[in-house]
């Protein structure tokens, strides 16, 4: 059974400095609720990688925005995301209090001892646990199989491949989905970013290898080239019977992605040259200001951060 999540409001702050009003965040969940998404992930919880690139209302979580959107669309479908380094256990008791029930948290490449035992506070606290691997791209299988087991072993419900740079090819998502379910008992999710326009494929690549929790935004609204967009995977979902999901309304979502259009001018998809470079040599977004002058000249110094001789 594939679970849906809708992460507009969250990735695709990235777009609009993560300035949605409460207004337009609250008839987007309700509509992405109405559609038959099983959860909306509203928000970063105290705030993205960098807190101080994310202070806008879905940047920050704060209790009285996660009260107002759990009330308007339940507890069983609003969920947060958030970095460990950022936030307090009382942080994660305080969303638990204000309706939240789904809880993500990133583990980097090298998470400290007290980033799991975050995750099993969450648990704890009775939160479904998801244990976000970001930039899986960068992570050696060997290390892709300890955090899984060791995330699993803490709690976790599910274990999210995170493609942050947008660097994966269907064939790599299909054996690292494999290999999470190899290692450990907890769901395979995948978080899917556009750069090579490879996201649908990547998606149905993890569903064909196992994976059951899937992300999506509508127009693919994400960071730099967006995420998997949901209109094209809630068509392909309608049309094949051997993946098993809850109903989604394919109309309600082309109505959701029409609203979000005309009120969000941030959201219109697009795919810059330079996230196409950034996800071909499987670069961060952090090192995006190292492109400047001609795209020649971006290759090169792609080719150079990756470690290929020009």
């Amino acid at each position: 059974m594939i679970t849906n999540i809708d992460v507009t409001l969250r990735d695709g702050g990235y777009r609009n400095g993560f300035n949605f009003t409460l207004d337009y965040a609250l008839e987007h969940a309700r509509r992405s609720v109405d559609a038959g998404f099983d959860w909306v992930e509203i928000a970063y919880l105290k705030g993205s990688f960098d807190p101080s690139k994310s202070t806008g209302l879905t940047g920050r979580g704060d209790p009285d925005y996660v009260r107002a959107l759990a009330q308007h669309i339940g507890p069983d479908h609003t969920g947060l995301i958030g970095h460990p380094k950022n936030m307090s256990y009382a942080d994660v008791a305080a969303s638990y209090d204000a309706g939240a029930r789904l809880m993500r948290l990133c583990l980097t490449q090298s998470p400290a001892e007290s980033d799991f035992a975050m995750l099993t506070a969450a648990k704890d606290m009775g939160f479904t646990v998801c244990a976000n691997l970001t930039r899986v791209s960068r992570l050696a299988p060997r290390e892709i199989a300890d955090l899984s087991l060791r995330a699993s072993e803490a709690g976790a419900d599910v274990v999210y491949l995170a493609d942050s740079n947008g660097s994966l090819r269907p064939s790599d998502v299909g054996s690292l989905i494999n290999l999470v379910e190899i290692v450990t008992p907890a769901a395979a999710g995948l978080h899917a970013h556009n750069n090579l326009g490879l996201a649908l494929a990547n998606a149905l690549a993890a569903a064909g290898s196992g994976a059951t929790w899937i992300d999506s935004s509508v127009l693919g609204m994400g960071k730099g080239a967006g995420n998997l967009i949901a209109e094209q995977w809630i068509a392909y979902l309608d049309r094949d019977p051997t993946l098993d999901s809850r109903a989604v309304d394919l109309g309600t979502v082309l109505e959701l992605s029409d609203f979000l259009a005309a009120s969000v001018a941030e959201s219109r998809p697009a795919i810059p040259m330079t996230d196409l470079l950034m996800g071909h040599f499987d670069l961060s977004i952090d090192q995006r200001e190292h492109f400047r002058g001609s795209h020649r000249d971006s290759v090169l110094a792609a080719r150079d951060l990756h470690g290929i001789a020009s």
